[in-house]
């Protein structure tokens, strides 16, 4: 299978670099899967996992809050406003970052500002949902 060069890069760090056989999205489109040669591209991201396929059996997945995904014909990448391992990730983690995008919305003053972090709590307490779902299966 065709592979491309993908990063995920959060502001404390590099999460991914390397060759993938194809990437899961979390657009606020909706999820995109990415794969060699796919049509130039640039993303809002929202809360959710991206999920990285290495190799015809494995994977790797990733916590992201926001951000852009930048796809051009030979790699991918993904600036996360915030990321983790998934494995990194509780509803601890999800309480604290729902709490924050609280704390900032109920702060904001400006309209724009207010809408995008009321859609970011949305984002956040439907993945917290789906997340909580997931880890009692």
């Amino acid at each position: 299978m065709a592979t491309f060069k993908f990063e995920l890069v959060s502001p404390e760090r590099i999460l991914f670099s390397g060759d993938v056989i194809s990437v899961i999205v979390p657009s606020i489109e909706g999820e995109m899967t990415v794969l060699a040669g796919h049509a130039p591209l640039v993303a809002t991201l929202k809360a959710g996992i991206v999920f990285v396929q290495t190799t015809d059996s494995n994977g790797k997945e990733f916590f992201v809050n926001g951000g852009l995904v930048e796809i051009n014909h030979a790699a991918t990448t993904i600036l996360a406003e915030q990321g983790r391992f998934i494995e990194d990730v509780d509803t601890e983690i999800l309480d604290q970052e729902i709490l924050t995008a609280e704390t900032k919305l109920a702060g904001s003053h400006d309209e724009d500002e207010k809408k995008r972090l009321h859609d970011t709590l949305v984002q956040l307490q439907e993945f917290k949902h789906v997340f909580a779902n997931r880890k009692a299966a």
